[in-house]
């Protein structure tokens, strides 16, 4: 059984819930029967069969947390599922207290103290206090992250390494694969694809646009993707002279997506904190140099001087200097992108679900040492 605040479907879905139907979308084709509870939006159906999943939607972004315990009470009385797995990307729901089941906690990332960038100070605090309950409440539990680095927060509050496994994401080799050299734009053109949200720090490629329009007069800036920070960034790239340098896309098609990852001479992400890069790994599966913050999470999508670059989160010359390295020469894009090919291979969502597979099984073979004999 499944928690998880959204569902595929969702209008807000994104890296989390891709994850959750790659990898149980998969344990559901191996003929794991798989039930989930999810958020609901205006106008969806109470429930859906996605990818082999059985969904029930309750509430909606701001009510799930208070409605998903009765509904996934109901589900496991009726459902008796081996094991529940909460995916803890937002607030916590605390199952061990009440789910009567063992509980692997899925963890993506934490927020800790970014809330406060992203959030209204009543909204972060109520996050950031969330967080601070789970080597509590959650100690006894065999957990999931997606990289070293959430593994790494969740030692670093209190829990058990050994509780802990690793298992990045994949990334579907079927969609995101290299173009030709046709489909790179004659302009040099940096790419942002993912949410628009203020903690993700786009802001500061504005400052980075100033600097270099001087020395490549012809850059561009394409912002594909949709968020609440929209609005926000839209005024921002205008007091700052980008009007005609900056274009926002809004929301793409998984193919538009493709086509810009293909098109651009670099995929950037200037987040300060991220569970993984996935977008990072997509653009090096098409051929397409990163740059990224050197942050949790996304210093473990991006192999350095293979893959791409990294630069201090925030510091505009560092991130500067990046770009100016990677557009200006050829040949270094050229050695990136082929480096980057290699590094995606090592990531797929068959040997994602693989781990998460054998994960599963370790766990319910420990809950039951002599089933079997």
């Amino acid at each position: 059984m499944l928690l998880n605040w959204q569902d595929r479907e969702n209008p807000e879905a994104g890296g989390a819930e891709v994850h959750l139907h790659e990898i149980f979308g998969r344990l559901a084709a191996r003929g794991h029967e798989v039930r989930a509870v999810v958020g609901g939006w205006p106008g969806a159906a109470s429930s859906a069969k996605l990818d082999g999943i059985e969904f029930e939607r309750v509430g909606g972004r701001y009510s799930y947390a208070a409605r998903a315990r009765g509904a996934a009470l109901r589900v496991l009385r009726d459902f008796a599922p081996d094991l529940l797995v909460e995916d803890i990307n937002k607030i916590p729901l605390y199952s061990p207290l009440w789910a009567g089941v063992p509980v692997v906690p899925l963890v993506p990332h934490l927020f800790g103290a970014t809330a406060f960038t992203e959030a209204r100070l009543p909204v972060a605090a109520a996050v950031w206090a969330a967080e601070r309950a789970i080597p509590r409440v959650y100690r006894d539990c065999p957990f999931q992250a997606i990289s070293e680095s959430t593994a790494l927060d969740l030692t670093k509050r209190g829990l058990r390494a050994r509780d802990i496994t690793v298992i990045p994401p994949g990334i579907d080799h079927g969609t995101y694969r290299p173009g030709s050299e046709r489909d790179r734009s004659r302009d040099p053109t940096v790419l942002y694809v993912g949410r628009l949200k203020r903690y993700k720090g786009i802001d500061l490629l504005f400052d980075v646009l100033s600097r270099l329009r001087p020395r490549i007069p012809d850059v561009k800036l394409v912002i594909a993707g949709r968020g609440s920070d929209e609005h926000r960034l839209r005024r921002l790239a205008g007091r700052a002279g980008h009007a005609h340098t900056v274009s926002f896309r809004g929301y793409v098609s998984e193919q538009e997506k493709v086509d810009w990852l293909r098109r651009a001479w670099s995929v950037v992400y200037p987040s300060p904190k991220e569970g993984w890069g996935m977008t990072n790994v997509e653009a090096a599966a098409c051929g397409t140099p990163v740059i990224a913050s050197d942050a949790p999470g996304l210093r473990e999508s991006v192999e350095v001087g293979k893959s791409g670059l990294l630069a201090p989160h925030g510091d505009v010359e560092s991130w500067t200097r990046a770009l100016l390295e990677v557009l200006r020469d050829a040949a270094l894009r050229d050695r990136l992108g082929k480096g980057g090919i290699a590094h995606a291979a090592r990531f797929s969502w068959s040997r994602a679900a693989d781990e998460t597979e054998a994960h599963f099984c370790r766990i319910l073979a420990a809950d039951n040492p002599h089933e079997g004999r």
